[in-house]
């Protein structure tokens, strides 16, 4: 599946960029999605511990289970 993935703030500065896309298999939770993020944007592991995720408006869970064309934010 693929996913738009959206950097805000400090996310940004970390990353270079204000959005990305991520390809991952089906059933993948946030948890596969930010270690992936993790190997593209090393940068980020600093903050795996902080770092809230949304999708769509929605803040969620780690463990939640993305689907085709979610959009998320960091």
């Amino acid at each position: 599946m693929r996913l738009k993935i959206h950097f805000y703030s400090y996310f940004k500065d970390l990353t270079g960029c204000a959005e990305t896309t991520e390809k991952l298999a089906s059933g993948n939770n946030i948890t596969d999605l930010l270690e992936r993020l993790i190997e593209r944007f090393p940068k980020l592991a600093a903050m795996q511990k902080s770092t809230l995720v949304a999708v769509g408006v929605e803040y969620q869970t780690k463990d939640y289970v993305l689907k085709e064309g979610d959009e998320v934010s960091l």
